[in-house]
């Protein structure tokens, strides 16, 4: 496994860090030493790091990365940050794309050595779809202000607590059958960790990563039908999913209030696998670990009885 010594002690903002990914980023960084800022607009999401963390380790900061004045103010004095910020709503633009441009100017000016942008697998400029649009956008803007920047692309996130599986675990629970929109699209999810480690080990080593971009997948793919089907295994139920057609799901999603947009549902129909154009999670001397190492230790607490229930019984 590699080594993160070279943060010691060292000043690491993470805009952002409030998140899924930054929380996880931060655990990591410290385990290793590092003197974390983390910045959000909501930064209370992460004050249970406080107890990892040394006197004196872990600093929170409220910022708003649509004003670049908050973003200098973080800046100040760090050797290293990471862009994490994303977002599904209408401020696109303003936060993945513009926001990450501002984030690595004001980390320029800073003097910051290392400057790692969380983009997404898809990413493009020249793309249909609101969010993959804005994220190609943002690593144009990245690189124009900080030309050594990492850019690292992952695929869908997943970890014990992310919002995606526990989505998908609380409806198989509750519901006999199951619509599943977009059955064959086709996913590689990512453990967080691993991804985690993966941007550690980039601002731990700039030199080594500088410049360059990433692709960071799991070891797997499956279909989004294959998905549900570990789950509700993983929670000893036997379900019904019903494959909802495409025509149908993009009515759906372009229904006022419904939890998935339009936006959503095309990057689900096109799937979310590596491209292989670019090195992935080896080129950090990490293998990627599977869902099915994970998932049914995480699928307890959505069984009959939680943990008094034997796996098998089905419900």
């Amino acid at each position: 496994m590699p080594h993160l010594e070279s943060l010691e002690n060292k000043l690491v903002v993470l805009i952002g860090g409030g998140g899924f990914l930054g929380r996880n980023i931060a655990q990591e960084l410290l385990r290793r030493g590092a003197r974390l800022r983390i910045a959000d607009r909501h930064p209370e999401k992460a004050f249970f790091l406080k107890p990892l963390a040394n006197l004196g380790q872990i600093q929170f900061v409220a910022c708003d990365v649509t004003k670049p004045a908050t973003l200098a103010a973080v800046m100040h004095g760090a050797d290293a940050a990471a862009y994490l910020v994303g977002s599904f709503g209408a401020d696109q633009w303003a936060v993945q794309a513009e926001g990450a441009g501002k984030a690595a100017a004001a980390a320029t000016a800073a003097g910051v050595k290392a400057f790692v942008h969380v983009s997404a697998v898809g990413a493009d400029a020249t793309s249909d779809s609101g969010y993959a649009r804005s994220k190609g956008e943002g690593e144009a803007l990245v690189r124009a202000a900080f030309p050594a920047a990492t850019l690292i692309r992952p695929t869908i996130l997943f970890g014990e607590g992310d919002n995606f599986l526990n989505m998908f675990a609380g409806l198989i629970r509750a519901l006999p059958a199951v619509p599943v929109f977009g059955p064959e699209a086709k996913l590689q999810p990512v453990w967080v960790d691993d991804a985690a480690m993966a941007v550690a080990l980039s601002l731990a080593d700039a030199g080594q990563h500088a410049g360059k971009t990433y692709e960071i997948a799991g070891p797997e793919q499956l279909t989004m039908l294959q998905l549900h089907e570990k789950i509700a295994s993983g929670q000893g139920r036997s379900r019904s999913f019903i494959a909802v057609p495409d025509a149908l799901s993009s009515i759906f999603a372009a229904l006022p209030g419904t939890p998935m947009s339009t936006d959503q549902w095309n990057l689900l129909k096109a799937g979310n696998v590596a491209s292989g154009q670019h090195a992935g999670l080896e080129a950090f001397g990490i293998t990627p670990r599977p869902l099915d190492l994970f998932l049914d230790r995480w699928m307890t607490r959505f069984r009959k009885y939680g943990r008094f229930s034997a796996k098998q019984e089905a419900a």
